[in-house]
């Protein structure tokens, strides 16, 4: 996919953080579309479904957290990235952050060659599903990754993008013991910053919500999963 094709929301109350963000993005051949608080953001989301949304924490009307809960509740947004924007960068912060459904954290102050660094490295998460995706079938539950999509007793269970591909990545590895480094460079990629809490973060969110206890954590190393 080309810049050109991808549709970056950029949702701050501050102006001139919209326009020193737009600019930088604009530059790389990015489409920009622009909100001042969460409650628009979330409308124009709805209607123009961009590919990445970055949110600043601290909003008027509706603040990230809450925008970011109600973007991960639209089924046609489930595979948008969402980038949480904020000055705070306390660990208790990032979790939250992740615990409603970001991807990624960009901490202010920005320096325009890292911000674009950052996305761009986000964006090459977004993989172009082949024709011919193929449909793994477990005990209780189905991994239909042509449409990103988890079947469980008959019902559909939608999960975030990094959701869906870090359980892809466990249940190719069945059986096998994978540390944290091996799960950030396959589905985070190398060189994507985040903190050491996602990981953890998004496993209890994908047991939560498929109801499983195939996803063994094993202390000190890693994750596995074991289809028992």
């Amino acid at each position: 996919m080309e810049n050109s094709e991808i549709t970056v929301l950029l949702v701050d109350d501050e102006p001139d953080i919209l326009e020193f963000l737009g600019y930088n993005l604009e530059r790389e051949g990015y489409r920009v579309l622009t909100a001042k608080n969460g409650q628009k953001g979330l409308k124009i989301a709805r209607e123009q479904k961009p590919q990445l949304i970055i949110l600043d924490v601290m909003m008027p009307v509706m603040d990230g957290m809450e925008t970011c809960h109600e973007i991960r509740k639209i089924p046609e947004l489930a595979d948008t990235l969402i980038a949480f924007l904020t000055a705070r960068g306390e660990d208790y912060s990032q979790i939250a952050g992740f615990e409603a459904g970001a991807d990624d954290y960009i901490t202010k102050p920005i320096k325009p060659k890292v911000f674009v660094s950052r996305i761009q490295a986000l964006l090459r998460r977004m993989k172009e599903v082949p024709e011919n995706a193929s449909i793994i079938t477990l005990n209780g539950f189905t991994i239909d990754k042509d449409r990103y999509l988890i079947i469980k007793d008959g019902k559909e269970i939608t999960l975030v993008r990094m959701e869906f591909e870090l359980l892809v990545f466990l249940v190719s590895q069945q059986g096998k013991v994978v540390s944290r480094d091996e799960i950030f460079d396959n589905v985070w990629g190398n060189d994507v910053v985040v903190g050491d809490r996602t990981i953890d973060v998004h496993i209890r969110r994908i047991r939560e919500k498929l109801g499983i206890s195939s996803i063994k954590t094993v202390k000190g190393i890693g994750y596995k999963f074991w289809e028992g």
